[in-house]
């Protein structure tokens, strides 16, 4: 039996679908399907149903599925302690964060290490799904909230402030009503997050007109009129033509964490890219940036209700 194979088996389980399974490992379909067939008639049992919705574990599968995790587990445990012992400034690095954050805040830090180590690539990720590090997924994650997962080394890099956007010719609603006032807001999947809740809180009578799960969407509606929005400052500021909008009570702020797999703390392009977003996010460099933000504040001021 190949790992390979049983990486095949693996991947089907979690994705339910042939095509699915296919684009997460890199495989064509048609291959995964062979795979299958083979993997089948070596063990001797058919590992899924068939049906019209997708491929269900049988029996034999489900019995066997622990025992593959456990196979990727070591595969993946002997890859990342090759990776760990890279002492060249050479090769891919796989980053993930959310889509605001990872265009406005991660690109220009990223865009600074890039022109000192030519040797290395980065790819950046984009999703509201939590990467697996374990798995390699990625290799560095930047998330709003600590890392669960075993093996992860994470530090708090920095504390994001949050605020109420509106366009600059919008009359702002005060606090405690909001009758006849549009909102921007996170889509349904994300209404208990912090900011949501304070949006209620503030104003209870105002109209859910528009939800997305990306802050980029829901800055660009704000600048077009669309309404009112909670918004990270980091985004908010920088977006032309919104101010910001004093209510008495700010919404809560989020930390940001970074988190990266044990294995790979000796992988000198990770240590190095480490160092840059650190101290350009996590110290001086985000004083200055607070500065620039600040004077953008002066052009554009914030209307306190």
């Amino acid at each position: 039996m190949e790992w390979s194979d049983v990486r095949v088996f693996l991947a089907i389980a979690r994705c339910g679908t042939l095509g699915a399974a296919a684009r997460q490992i890199g495989q064509t379909q048609p291959t995964m399907g062979r795979r299958l067939r083979a993997l089948e008639e070596a063990v001797g049992n058919a590992l899924f149903q068939r049906t019209r919705d997708g491929f269900v574990l049988t029996d034999e599968g489900a019995a066997v599925l622990a025992h593959a995790e456990r196979m990727e587990e070591e595969a993946l445990g002997f890859t990342r302690a090759l990776a760990g012992t890279d002492a060249r400034l050479t090769g891919l690095l796989r980053v993930s964060s959310s889509d605001w954050f990872g265009v406005h805040v991660l690109t220009p830090v990223f865009a600074r290490f890039l022109a000192q180590h030519r040797g290395v690539s980065l790819e950046l990720v984009t999703d509201s799904r939590p990467y697996n590090l374990a798995r390699r997924e990625t290799d560095l994650a930047f998330r709003i909230t600590p890392f669960e997962e075993p093996d992860v080394i994470q530090r708090k890099l920095m504390r994001m402030d949050y605020a109420l956007y509106g366009r600059l010719d919008l009359v702002a609603p005060r606090a405690g009503d909001g009758e006849g006032f549009d909102i921007i807001s996170m889509d349904s999947a994300f209404g208990t997050l912090p900011d949501v809740e304070w949006v209620k809180h503030m104003l209870p009578n105002a109209r859910i007109a528009f939800g997305s799960n990306n802050r980029g969407a829901q800055a660009r509606m704000c600048a077009e009129g669309g309404g009112f929005a909670v918004l990270p400052c980091l985004l908010g500021d920088s977006t032309a033509g919104l101010r910001r909008i004093d209510l008495g009570e700010a919404p809560p702020g989020r930390d940001v964490w970074l988190g990266y797999h044990r294995d790979l703390r000796r992988v000198a392009r990770l240590r190095a890219l480490l160092d840059i977003t650190i101290g350009a996010l996590g110290g001086r460099l985000n004083e200055l940036l607070n500065e620039r933000l600040g004077r953008v504040h002066k052009t554009v001021p914030c209307i306190k209700q």
